[in-house]
């Protein structure tokens, strides 16, 4: 799909390149985001802000004024890499070992200083714009920190807005669903414990591997029995501990897993049919079965009107033929969803085109992506959707 963008935005494409090749070499896990930090508060200063440092722990905040004709509106890019080795094979690949950018968050800073590049040089917009960039989205659920610090309460943000690269989906294509946009996803360990025996004599024992088998089945049955089959949700067990004789059977095996669910209500059934399932087949079998069930990162649910005000957005900003007609959420979860508990908004999928998966070592950010993005953040704090 051909994307045709404000000449000024164009024109910011190598400047953003630039941007994501330095921040690219030097990635950086959850809350150690302090190189980073440090190049994007120097940026924004730059630029003419004043960027606010140490929020949520690294994270830096910077604000626009605006004309007071809008609310203010916040507009946040995540900053943390992944602990993979890098196989890119890129001339500016990571020089830290075993740390990349591999799910574009480097990316994802690049365009929102693209953003705010062009709207610094640009009459002010119509209300205050918060320029969030946000560490540990990975598995720090760095959002809740900011959350925590007051940032929705300090920067005066009543609504807020997210982006994220999408490999395989068309290029230039934007997806964002009226709701569920991301799943809740939870993991789980499980422990069966009976008594070993010798295989020749299994009337000795009490089997915790048949018990293990029997579970897996019986959580199969919460999607395909307890769940709404218009709903979406998956139960998977991805590992399986026990044993270590070919003529013994052990004392106790371990399962582990995880959850994934589009709505509050199936997350609270799913893990209510895992514990009543385990309490009632440790009767039946005469085992004894823990659960311990950790909640992760809740739906990330976008409200109906901040979503189409999004998709509005990308229309006039992309073109007519930008927005996915059909948008179907992911089964894949996001702390951004942290925001979306405390204020209406919206969080997007921006098509990367074809190439490697998020979380690949040969995953490559698609540069030629960088002013498209950068262009639906500026349509959205210039509110054209509303003119």
């Amino acid at each position: 799909m051909t994307v045709a963008l404000p000449a000024s935005l164009a024109d910011g494409a190598a400047e953003m390149r630039t941007w994501l090749r330095a921040l690219h070499q030097m990635p950086e896990l959850g809350y150690e985001e302090h190189k980073s930090a440090a190049f994007v508060a120097a940026r924004l200063g730059e630029m003419g802000l004043e960027p606010v440092t140490g929020i949520g722990g690294t994270g830096v905040v910077a604000v626009l004024k605006g004309q007071g004709l809008a609310p203010p509106i916040g507009l946040r890019a995540d900053m943390d890499a992944l602990p993979i080795e890098e196989a890119s094979g890129l001339d500016w690949a990571s020089r830290v070992p075993g740390v990349m950018h591999a799910c574009g968050h480097d990316g994802h800073m690049a365009m929102l200083l693209g953003a705010a590049r062009h709207l610094t040089k640009a009459p002010p917009p119509p209300g205050d714009v918060v320029f969030i960039f946000q560490p540990a989205e990975e598995t720090g659920a760095g959002a809740a920190a900011m959350i925590r610090d007051g940032l929705l309460e300090r920067f005066d943000i009543p609504e807020i807005y997210g982006l994220h690269n999408w490999p395989g989906l068309e290029f230039g294509r934007f997806l964002a669903c009226d709701g569920a946009q991301m799943a809740a996803v939870d993991r789980f360990d499980i422990t069966l414990t009976g008594t070993g025996c010798h295989a020749a004599m299994p009337h000795l024992g009490r089997d915790a591997l048949l018990g293990a088998s029997q579970l897996h089945q019986l959580l199969q049955g919460i999607v395909a029995r307890n769940a709404d089959p218009l709903d979406s949700a998956v139960v998977s067990v991805t590992q399986v501990h026990g044993g270590e004789a070919y003529n013994v059977l052990p004392e106790t095996v371990v399962m582990r897993g995880c959850t994934r669910s589009l709505s509050a209500e199936m997350r609270d059934l799913i893990e209510t049919r895992m514990r009543g399932i385990s309490t009632g087949l440790a009767a039946s079998l005469d085992l004894k079965i823990t659960l311990d069930y950790h909640r992760g990162y809740p739906v990330t649910q976008n409200s109906a009107k901040e979503a189409g005000l999004a998709r509005e957005t990308a229309l006039r900003m992309l073109g007519p033929a930008s927005v996915d007609p059909a948008p179907k959420p992911s089964l894949a979860s996001e702390d951004f969803a942290y925001f979306l508990e405390k204020r209406p908004g919206c969080y997007g999928f921006l098509g990367a085109g074809p190439g490697p998966a998020l979380h690949s070592p040969r995953y490559r950010f698609n540069e030629d992506l960088l002013p498209v993005g950068a262009a639906w953040w500026v349509g959205l704090a210039q509110r054209v959707a509303l003119i």
